[in-house]
């Protein structure tokens, strides 16, 4: 799997599981196609280090609290839910202080 793969995993996941409490609503409800391919690619510079295995910078859980989910959830297919490991997930985006709804679906993932 290429790197750019890899470290867009991370930054989605960490959007998907750790933004529900903050932009649930109509925040984002404007939010342009182009805006929200911004505001994916932000976000995984700032995360792409927890691809390596270091924890979340405070930048990276900054950009995790301020995206919109709306943006995230509708590119997390099938074939990319698989290539997650969401216990990790959940466990690295707890580390920036967000609470992880249980049974939450977003794109092809449901946490447990």
């Amino acid at each position: 799997m290429g790197i750019i793969i890899r470290w867009s995993l991370v930054f989605l996941v960490a959007n998907v599981v750790g933004m529900w409490e903050v932009n649930m609503g109509a925040s984002a409800a404007g939010l342009s196609a182009a805006q929200c391919k911004e505001e994916r690619r932000i976000g995984l510079n700032e995360c792409k280090p927890v691809l390596y295995g270091k924890l979340p910078s405070p930048s990276c859980c900054e950009r995790v609290r301020v995206s919109h989910i709306e943006c995230v959830c509708p590119v997390i297919t099938p074939k990319l839910a698989a290539l997650i490991d969401v216990n990790r997930a959940i466990r690295l985006i707890e580390g920036c202080g967000r609470r992880v709804p249980r049974h939450f679906k977003c794109g092809s993932i449901t946490t447990p």
